[in-house]
């Protein structure tokens, strides 16, 4: 059995591979003070629930969070006797290398999108990400990653508008009913829909005018469904983009030894 471990500035995501499909998926907030001993108590007593005899064997993590990694590091080696690859460290190969200006470290959770992304449709491939961050992987003709673009997260920018302005209150990410709000929480709610729908089209506009060509684009992360309503834009919205390019990361080094 394959743990996949995908820790984000928000959650960390564990979930177990049997070889052939996912068979369990969950998540905590990410916290870079719990130990080993703790993740291994809360994975233990879920594992015990899903009622199966799942044996961890071998391990890979992407973190957007170094100081986490060491105790998913520990986890690893202590109680699965196992050394788990770490996607952005040398042991850990790409089927195709990024191609960025030299010197520039390019967070993990992109390289396994753009592997994921490009598994499943090809290159010229735009991967919006809806997470802590909103992200644009663009991934060439041969897989490779070649840049993007980062803004704020949704959720991010809705507390910044919060605490920036004391009239205003903290709502939550919502599709409106109408463009025009006529009570407060209904105006900073469309601004931030409607705001970000118009970022997001802008981009791919953008990127796509730059590369000469049309590009398939993907969204994926957490408000990525609700954020699909409101443009016909995606040709595919892919909540398990990540796990599954951890999963295709750890074959081909297994492959490629």
């Amino acid at each position: 059995m394959l743990l996949a471990i995908d820790c984000g500035n928000t959650n960390t995501v564990f979930s177990i591979w049997d070889g052939a499909r996912f068979i369990a998926t969950w998540r905590i907030a990410t916290d870079h003070k719990r130990t080993a001993d703790e993740y291994f108590v809360w994975l233990s007593s879920l594992l015990a629930l899903t009622k199966t005899e799942a044996r961890v064997t071998e391990a890979i993590i992407s973190s957007t969070v170094p100081r986490v990694v060491f105790n998913l590091r520990v986890l690893c080696d202590r109680y699965f006797g196992c050394r788990p690859l770490v996607v952005g460290k040398p042991d850990c190969r790409l089927p195709v290398a990024p191609r960025v200006d030299q010197g520039t470290t390019v967070g993990p959770d992109r390289l396994v999108n753009t592997v994921a992304g490009f598994d499943r449709h090809g290159g010229d491939l735009i991967i919006v990400d809806f997470g802590t961050a909103t992200t644009f992987d663009v991934v060439d003709r041969d897989g490779a990653y070649i840049g993007g673009v980062i803004a704020p997260g949704v959720n991010l920018s809705l507390e910044a508008l919060h605490m920036a302005a004391a009239a205003l209150p903290h709502v939550d990410v919502a599709r409106p009913a109408k463009a025009i709000g006529t009570n407060t929480v209904a105006c900073m709610q469309s601004g931030v829909y409607w705001g970000y729908v118009g970022l997001v089209e802008g981009i791919v506009r953008e990127v796509r005018r730059e590369r000469g060509r049309q590009m398939n684009v993907i969204a994926t992360g957490g408000l990525a469904s609700l954020f699909a309503q409101g443009t016909e834009l995606f040709s595919s919205v892919e909540d398990d983009l990540t796990m599954h390019g951890l999963v295709l990361i750890h074959a081909f080094n297994k492959d490629h030894p």
